[in-house]
């Protein structure tokens, strides 16, 4: 690695609650943001089941997908992702 490379180290041990509050950090973000397609996307993700919970990020991923602008938005989905494996 060389100087002033960084990398991200995220957590993969995230459990329901956590990503849950990771979730309406961002729903809170679209809404601020006017991204009202994310914020509905994000919508109740405190109150949906486990196979819910993941279908969303899920449909939230694809959705910036094409919002190359978002990229760095697109992170905190990704990892959150990442612990999807996690719910229970």
């Amino acid at each position: 690695m060389t100087e002033g490379e960084e990398t991200l180290r995220w957590p993969t041990n995230l459990d329901r609650k956590a990503i849950e509050q990771r979730l309406v950090q961002a729903r809170t973000t679209a809404e601020k943001n006017g991204w009202s397609e994310m914020a509905g996307l994000l919508a109740n993700v405190e109150h949906k089941p486990n196979a819910e919970l993941a279908k969303t990020v899920m449909a939230a991923l694809d959705w910036l997908q094409r919002q190359p602008e978002m990229r760095s938005f697109a992170l905190h989905l990704e990892m959150v992702a990442l612990n999807l494996k996690n719910l229970k």
